[in-house]
């Protein structure tokens, strides 16, 4: 592919990963198709792409509107004669106990985070064939590998996209020109729990530790020239991970109490279905969680192989999980 002239198109592109990864292709000059719910936010952002260096084209659709998907996907390739990249990355999430979620709420998340992921692969595969190369990026969610409590909705949407994206490696393994990879991040700064439906009935913060949105863009932007099946990204990406496989009775525990403490304030809210069914006002890069601070030291190593971090870090979390073993009864 000629990267100078890389045609990208970019799902949930008015805020967090989205909105971070829109800039990160702006620096390189690619040409960008950017779709959100929000006009007036994607007509923002495309004026902030086209300042350093993009050249966009906007068009807010509904991910979970199958017709709209492959319209937009046919007006980029009309705007730009070639789909090299798509990044599936909208999605919504809900909070709260399982039983207690309302299920129209469940079907409206399933919608966004499964079907427009489906809808968007589908629509860039049929280019991707046509032109005989192409990547498809699917951003999942490290709760894809081992779930998260009080988000069991979620978590079933990103396995299932992870799902999808090892299904379709397997079925595409002889077409060497078209890649499909998957980002697995931890928690990210971006007002994703800002918007989130809640019923909780306590307000929602990102649980530390917290990772930089740009630091997920990165590491998409890498994968357009160097692809990878699936990559973690983000400290507790890695560790979450290794401990579950490893412990996993054990780590339900621990998981469990600390949801429960870090990821929800003492403060009361009230139920809300957030942005799942209208766009919310919050649209923007960061969430704010880093308190302004994005220091590298935050900000774990981007880019980690699945297979490579359960190889470096196994000896490390077995040990781990001994000695933690020790003070948890069952």
């Amino acid at each position: 592919m000629d990267f100078k002239k890389l045609t990208v198109v970019i799902t949930g592109a008015t805020s967090g990963i989205g909105r971070a990864t829109a800039l990160e292709f702006a620096r390189k000059g690619y040409n960008l198709a950017l779709t959100a719910r929000r006009q007036d936010v994607l007509n923002i952002v495309a004026a902030e792409c086209d300042r350093i260096g993009g050249k966009t084209f906007t068009w807010a659709i509904d991910v979970s509107d199958e017709q709209m998907v492959y319209e937009f996907a046919k007006k980029t390739h009309e705007e730009f004669g070639e789909i090299d990249v798509w990044v599936n990355n909208a999605a919504v999430t809900i909070l709260g106990p399982f039983e207690e979620t309302p299920m129209e709420n469940i079907k409206r998340l399933i919608d966004v985070n499964l079907m427009g992921f489906f809808y968007g692969a589908r629509a860039a595969l049929g280019y991707f064939r046509n032109q005989g190369h192409g990547t498809l990026i699917n951003v999942a969610s490290q709760v894809g590998l081992i779930g998260q409590p009080y988000a069991v909705a979620y978590s079933a949407s990103k396995a299932a996209v992870r799902g999808m994206s090892l299904s379709l490696q397997q079925e595409l393994v002889n077409e060497e020109n078209i890649k499909i990879c998957t980002v697995l991040p931890s928690t990210i700064d971006t007002n994703l729990f800002q918007n989130a439906a809640n019923f909780m009935g306590r307000k929602v913060k990102a649980m530390e530790p917290v990772v930089d949105a740009y630091t997920v863009a990165k590491e998409i932007e890498c994968l357009t020239r160097h692809p990878k099946q699936e990559v973690l990204v983000g400290g507790m990406a890695i560790h979450g991970t290794l401990l579950k496989f490893l412990a996993p009775k054990l780590f339900s525990k621990i998981y469990n109490k600390q949801v429960k403490g870090k990821h929800f304030s003492e403060e009361n809210s009230d139920l809300s279905p957030g942005n799942l069914f209208e766009p919310s006002e919050h649209a923007s890069v960061d969430g704010g969680w880093l308190g302004g601070n994005h220091s590298k030291g935050l900000v774990a190593q981007p880019g980690t192989p699945f297979w490579l971090s359960v190889i470096a870090g196994g000896l490390l979390a077995g040990a781990l999980t001994m000695l933690i073993a020790r003070k948890v009864e069952y």
